[in-house]
């Protein structure tokens, strides 16, 4: 072929023994230059390219491993070739990279500033988000008609009724704990009777709607993200936007209703099967009747009890399904950004539920519901 690399290995009394290329170092000519190079067994003093056409990459590092092998001079090289196997040479040159290191109290202050960053950052997202779910819930009310009752009753069976077990077994148990660990701390008092206002008050005030909120955001909340966001992936949400559907009326506006509509209904079951737990452990531990635990409890749980539980149990729903739709419209790229927001939406969820849990606790207390 013409112009096809080739070369030549001989003495030269100037240069010892002299490697001289032909025609083309281009990957287009080099045939099978590179090996019949790799199978010279005798030392190379210097590598000649004065005849050689052009080089390309692969010519040039074919060059400068040559002459590193070797520990070869290059001669007659052009401007250009020579500063193409300069150039990888200074690449090929053994070196360690290391990522810049902050001295530790700079580098707490640097992660603990990212994160008061990305905390305000997703505050700020979080309530932007609420603002145009208020937008479709003003244009759903406009025209009734656009809601799509269906998928709400659809989110009703997944967030409500598909709970209800595990939440029923868990509320169960969390009551005898109470009861078992209130009356073994009574019994120093002599007073295991107030272990019924233990049982009752903590369940319906704060235990019972507490503990169901962390369920839905466990169950329901990650779902809410994890199918979000695949469609995020999919593009199913962009192609609703393009065929003039409102991701946030036909995907967000269903499950935060569904949400805020069941949880006060979990709540209550959730309370109510905590008495029931708690009755039974005050049955069989401390001999007191079920009809007197209910008697006692008409008498010692006032009626704003329930009340707290049941104000607080839709603003907790909400809470859990707009953590979880929030984190599921921020999916883009991989699948592996799916778990991630899944993760950060239990996470957020939870972390949102005891920040507003304490702020109830001190407004029920300064209206006088302490």
């Amino acid at each position: 072929m013409e112009h096809t690399a080739d070369f030549i290995l001989e003495d030269d009394q100037e240069h010892g023994q002299a490697l001289r290329f032909s025609g083309k170092l281009d990957i287009m000519s080099l045939g099978n230059l590179d090996q019949d190079l790799r199978a010279i067994d005798s030392a190379v003093d210097v590598i000649d390219l004065g005849n050689v056409q052009s080089v390309d990459t692969v010519g040039a590092w074919i060059v400068h491993r040559l002459s590193r092998d070797h520990q070869a001079a290059i001669i007659g090289a052009s401007d250009e070739a020579a500063q193409l196997i300069s150039a990888i040479g200074a690449a090929d040159e053994p070196g360690e990279v290391r990522a810049p290191q902050l001295i530790a109290p700079l580098r707490i202050l640097n992660d603990v500033g990212g994160a008061v960053a990305d905390a305000f950052s997703s505050i700020l997202g979080l309530i932007g988000f609420i603002g145009s779910l208020l937008a479709a819930s003003l244009s759903v009310l406009r025209n009734p008609r656009s809601f799509r009752f269906r998928a709400m009753v659809r989110h009703f069976e997944l967030v409500g009724v598909s709970a209800l077990g595990i939440i029923g077994l868990m509320s169960f148990l969390i009551g005898i704990v109470i009861a078992q660990q209130g009356a073994v701390q009574l019994r120093q008092f002599g007073a295991e009777i107030f272990t019924v206002n233990l049982v009752g008050r903590l369940t319906l005030r704060e235990l019972g709607v507490l503990m169901t909120a962390i369920m839905v955001a466990g169950r329901s909340g990650s779902a809410f993200a994890a199918q979000i966001g695949t469609m995020k992936l999919t593009e199913e949400v962009d192609a609703m936007r393009t065929i003039g559907v409102s991701p946030m009326e036909a995907l967000v506006l269903p499950r935060v209703m569904a949400a805020v509509l069941m949880m006060p209904l979990l709540g209550f079951f959730a309370s109510m099967v905590s008495m029931v737990g708690g009755a039974v452990l005050c049955a069989i531990v401390l001999d007191i009747p079920i009809a007197t635990f209910v008697t006692t409890i008409q008498q010692v749980v006032p009626l704003h009890d329930l009340w707290v539980g049941l104000i607080k149990a839709p603003v907790f729903g909400a809470i859990v399904a707009l953590s979880g739709c929030y984190q599921g419209m921020l999916v883009s790229g991989s699948a592996e950004n799916v778990g991630l927001k899944t993760t950060s939406a239990v996470v957020q969820a939870i972390f949102m539920v005891f920040v507003l849990d304490a702020f109830f606790a001190v407004f029920f207390t300064w209206v006088g519901w302490g």
